[in-house]
C-alpha cells in the first residue's frame, strides 16, 4: 500500500467512526442579543468539518451544521445592546460590586460546565483538533476563569483601603473602559477567544462577540449560559462575515475597546475605520514567525523533542508554534535525520484516533498553500528532506522538513500556519539575530545550547528584540500567569491572568483634602455602603 493509500484509509466511512464521536448537524437558528436568544430565519452559513467521510463517491466534508449570517441590523442591535447596558458607566453591569460581578462568572462557570462534551465534540469537528486537546482546550478555558476571578480578588483587596499623600486621601480602583468587540481566532475558538472575553466583561464592560469564522459552533451551546448569568446587554453575538458588519461598527466610533486575535493586517484595517483613534484601546494578539536557535552545542535530541512539540502541535496552526528553524551548519545533517525519523514515529489520524499527533488541517485552502509554498521552497534550490513529507490527502498533510531555507523562499518570511518546518542552516549566531531584527515579528525565540556562555550573549539582545526567549524549550503561551504579548507586528497590549484584567480597565480614584469634614463624609459613606465604588470591603 502506498503512503497516500495509507492516509487515504484514515478518512472512514460514517458507520465505522466510533459512536461516541460521531456528531448530529447541529443547526444553529438563534443568537444573543439585548439579553434575548432570538430567533434566526435568515440566511446562513453551512459548516463542513475538515473531517472527511469515505463514500461511494470519493471522500466528502461533512455537514456538521449551519450558523447565522447576520448583516448590519443585527449588529447594530447589539451594538445598541451593550451601549444601552453600559449606559456612559452608569448600567447595572458596570456599577456593580466586583463580589456580585464574581458571583455572576461563578454562575457562569458551572452552566459552561454542563456542556463540556458537546463543546469538546464541536471543537473536534470543527476544526479537527484531536479529542485529547480539545478537552484540554475546555478544561484550560474553565481553569482560566477560575484564576481570572482569583487575580481580580487580589487587585480588588490590594484596593480596599485609602491611601495619604501630600493631605490627600484618595482611594484607587479599577473601572472598566465600555464597550468591548471581542474577535477570537480558529485555533483556540474557546480557550484564545475567552483570554479576551471573560477579562473584559469580569471587569465591568460590556461585549459584542464575533466568534471565528471556523469555530463558530463551538459557542453556541454556551450562549444560553451567557443569557442566564449576566444581565441584558452585557454580552451580544454578532455572526455574518466580518468584512461585511464589523467595519460599520468600527466606523460608529462607539467601539471602546478592541480585542482582536489574528492577523495585523486585519488589525490595522479595523483600527483604521475608528473615527477616534486616541479614544480606542486596542488588545491585540497577532503574526508570529517565532524562530528556533539550535547552535553547535545543542542537546540535539532534546531540540528535536521539543521543535516537534513546538512546531507541529494542533498541525503547526498556533500563533506561538515555531515556525523557523536555524540550525548550526556543523550539525544540520545529524539534526535533519533526527527530525525527520522523530516525525516518521508521529501518530497519523482522525481527532478520535488515541494518541494522536497529526490530524486533518482546519482550513480547506491550506493544503494548497502548503504544495504552493513548497514548491516555491523547490524552485530556491531546497528540498523536502523527510520521506513522505507533503503527502496531501484531501483535507491531510503529512508534516515536511524543508532544507536548506534561504530568503528568496517564502517559508523563510511567511507565517505558514501549517504543517511545514523550515530548516535554514547558519554559519554565525549572528545570522539569527539580525533575521529577528530584520523580521517584521517579534513574539518569541527559543535558544537550545548548552553552553552558558553562548546562552547568555545571546539572552540580552533576543529580549529587547521579542517578548519571550525559550531556553532549550519550545514557544509557548503559558502558564497563563505569565505576559503573554509581542513586539512590533505581533502583539498591541499584554495577555495574562493579571494582564488581561488589566487591559480591559482603567484606574480611577476618588480622591478629597484631609480634614475633618471630608473624613466625616468619606466615613459615613463607607460604613453606611453608600457606594460601590468607594468601599473597605474585603472579598475573600
Amino acid at each position: 500500500m502506498s503512503f497516500q493509500d495509507q492516509i487515504n484509509s484514515l478518512f472512514v466511512k460514517e458507520s465505522e467512526i466510533p459512536a461516541e464521536f460521531r456528531i448530529e448537524p447541529l443547526h444553529q437558528k438563534e443568537y444573543l442579543s439585548n439579553g434575548e436568544l432570538k430567533k434566526w430565519t435568515g440566511e446562513v452559513s453551512e459548516v463542513f468539518s475538515p473531517i472527511l467521510i469515505s463514500t461511494p463517491e470519493g471522500l466528502k466534508r461533512k455537514l456538521i451544521g449551519s450558523y447565522p449570517i447576520g448583516t448590519d441590523k443585527e449588529a447594530n442591535e447589539a451594538l445598541d445592546a451593550a451601549i444601552k447596558a453600559y449606559d456612559n458607566g452608569r448600567g447595572e453591569w458596570p456599577t456593580m460590586t466586583v463580589e456580585s460581578r464574581i458571583k455572576c462568572m461563578h454562575n457562569f462557570v458551572l452552566k459552561m460546565a454542563e456542556q463540556r462534551e458537546v463543546v469538546i465534540k464541536l471543537i473536534m469537528w470543527e476544526i479537527g483538533k484531536s479529542q485529547a486537546d480539545a478537552a484540554k482546550e475546555f478544561d484550560r478555558t474553565v481553569e482560566y476563569i477560575n484564576n481570572t476571578i482569583d487575580a481580580l480578588k487580589d487587585i480588588d483587596r490590594q484596593s480596599s483601603r485609602f491611601e495619604i499623600a501630600e493631605g490627600v486621601v484618595a482611594q484607587v480602583r479599577r473601572s472598566p473602559l465600555g464597550v468591548v468587540l471581542c474577535m477570537g481566532p480558529f485555533n483556540y475558538p474557546l480557550n484564545e477567544t475567552f483570554t479576551t472575553l471573560i477579562p473584559a466583561i469580569i471587569m465591568g464592560n460590556t461585549l459584542l462577540f464575533k466568534a471565528p469564522k471556523h469555530g463558530t459552533l463551538v459557542h453556541y451551546p454556551l450562549l444560553k449560559a451567557f443569557q442566564e448569568c449576566f444581565p441584558k446587554g452585557v454580552v451580544n453575538t454578532i455572526y455574518g462575515r466580518g468584512a461585511t458588519v464589523v467595519p460599520g461598527l468600527m466606523q460608529s466610533g462607539k467601539i471602546n475597546v478592541l480585542a482582536f486575535i489574528g492577523s495585523s493586517k486585519v488589525a490595522n484595517d479595523l483600527k483604521k475605520n475608528h473615527p477616534k483613534l486616541n479614544r480606542l484601546r486596542a488588545v491585540l494578539s497577532l503574526d508570529a514567525k517565532n524562530a528556533a536557535i539550535v547552535t553547535q552545542h545543542a542537546d540535539i535530541k532534546l531540540a528535536v523533542g521539543e521543535i516537534i512539540l513546538g512546531a507541529l502541535s494542533f498541525n503547526g496552526q498556533r500563533c506561538t508554534a515555531l515556525k523557523i528553524i536555524f540550525v548550526h551548519e556543523s550539525i544540520a545533517k545529524e539534526f535533519n535525520t533526527q527530525l525527520s525519523d522523530a516525525i516518521a514515529k508521529l501518530t497519523l489520524g482522525m481527532p478520535w484516533t488515541k494518541g494522536v499527533s497529526i490530524t486533518p488541517v482546519a482550513e480547506p485552502g491550506k493544503p494548497d498553500y502548503i504544495k504552493a509554498v513548497l514548491d516555491d521552497a523547490a524552485a530556491h534550490g531546497a528540498k523536502v528532506v523527510n520521506e513522505n513529507g507533503g503527502t496531501t490527502v484531501g483535507s491531510f498533510v503529512f508534516p515536511a522538513v524543508v532544507y536548506p531555507v534561504n530568503s528568496k523562499m517564502k517559508l523563510y518570511r511567511e507565517e505558514q500556519f501549517g504543517p511545514v518546518i523550515p530548516v535554514v542552516p547558519f554559519k554565525n549566531v549572528e545570522e539569527t539575530i539580525d533575521y529577528l531584527i530584520e523580521s517584521p515579528h517579534g513574539q518569541q525565540v527559543s535558544i537550545f545550547s548548552n553552553n552558558v556562555t553562548e546562552v547568555s550573549r545571546l539572552i540580552d539582545p533576543l529580549v529587547n528584540l521579542v517578548s519571550r526567549v525559550n531556553i532549550n524549550s519550545q514557544c509557548q503561551r503559558g502558564p497563563d500567569v505569565f505576559p503573554f504579548t509581542g513586539r512590533k507586528d505581533s502583539a498591541e497590549g499584554t495577555l495574562s491572568v493579571h494582564d488581561a484584567l488589566r487591559s480591559f480597565s482603567i484606574r480611577s480614584l476618588v480622591a478629597t483634602k484631609m480634614n475633618d469634614t471630608n473624613k466625616k463624609l468619606l466615613n459615613e459613606i463607607v460604613k453606611d455602603h453608600r457606594s460601590n465604588f468607594l468601599t473597605t470591603d474585603f472579598i475573600f
